[in-house]
């Protein structure tokens, strides 16, 4: 699979379905802040890597794959399962680099530049993205 941005499927989406995206993606930011302040905020940041737009987006991207291959007169049921998983994956990968962003924050933060370590950790976060995707393949 070739990683790569199309703008264009913006429009080919439905407004309810970015609201669906934007009212899952405030209620888990809610749920996260209130862990934060029931536990403190050791514990409420474990939950600041979980892809906040995740379930939503899992079950859009599942829904629009089984719609194009039902358009072909196909059964898009295991399609639409694979690419949520798929996308489920990437997000995987992507909180195993937010870890190790959380990791060089907490540990250098204390003792060096904040602006240094906040770039320094953002690199290091995506290229451990793009390495563990590469190395999927």
């Amino acid at each position: 699979m070739i990683v790569k941005v199309d703008l264009a499927a913006m429009r080919r989406g439905h407004w309810y379905e970015y609201a669906l995206r934007f009212l899952l993606g405030g209620l888990i930011t809610v749920i996260t802040g209130l862990v934060a302040k029931g536990f403190g905020p050791a514990i409420g940041g474990l939950f600041l890597a979980f892809p906040a737009i995740l379930p939503a987006s899992a079950t859009l991207v599942d829904k629009h794959e089984r719609e194009k291959k039902e358009r072909r007169g196909l059964n898009g049921t295991r399609r639409g399962r694979a690419a949520a998983a798929l996308d489920a994956y990437g997000a995987a990968l992507g909180s195993v680099g937010l870890l190790i962003f959380a990791v060089i924050v907490w540990t250098l933060l204390p003792t060096h530049s904040p602006a240094l370590i906040l770039m320094v950790a953002t690199i290091v976060w995506g290229c451990t993205g793009g390495l563990l995707w590469w190395l999927r393949h």
